[in-house]
């Protein structure tokens, strides 16, 4: 099983040291990367190929809030109950938000109110850290407890709206200022 937090030498947290991840992936890429290789043999070549694949594949994770969760809650054995068409769906009154917002982010596009978007896109940004932070917490919270973590999922969903969102707002605005 794939564990990025191993790959790259850091505890299995949601929360984590950007910086340190980052730090690590670059020292690990430099180590294998393929010019330190050359003289190798083919064997050699294709393991130090294959590893470096992997530490990029767990930079990736480490970077992406919902693919480290995933991650962890994988590795916590819980892996058969996440995914978009597995998990829960998010609370009424979220999904009651995020529909509100919509609604003002095509309202604004219409009208091409690029300050209205804008304020749009600070709002989800808002929900973005508040969906990431509370899943951190239940997540860090209950790493070994099983229930506790499943209890955790729904909390991933939640994310998973506020992410595509966000996206949505960011991709509007960056239209309407002709990006």
């Amino acid at each position: 099983m794939f564990d990025p937090f191993a790959t790259l030498g850091m505890p299995r947290r949601f929360e984590i040291d950007s910086k340190d991840a980052e730090k690590k992936h670059l020292e690990l890429s430099k180590a294998l990367h393929p010019d330190r290789y050359a003289k190798a043999s083919a064997a050699e070549r294709r393991m130090a190929l294959s590893k470096a694949i992997e530490v990029n594949e767990a930079w990736r994770a480490m970077r992406d809030p919902i693919k480290r969760a995933e991650a962890i809650l994988t590795l916590e054995g819980l892996g058969d109950a996440i995914g978009e068409t597995r998990e829960p769906k998010p609370s009424g009154a979220f999904l009651m938000e995020v529909l509100e917002a919509r609604e003002a982010l095509d309202e604004a596009k219409t009208s091409k109110d690029g300050a209205r978007v804008h304020e749009v896109v600070e709002q989800a940004k808002k929900q973005h850290v508040e969906a990431a932070t509370a899943l951190a917490s239940a997540i860090d919270g209950a790493l070994g407890d099983h229930e506790k973590l499943r209890a955790a999922i729904p909390l991933l969903g939640t994310l998973r709206y506020a992410t595509r969102f966000l996206n949505e707002a960011v991709a509007a605005e960056d239209h309407l200022s002709g990006f």
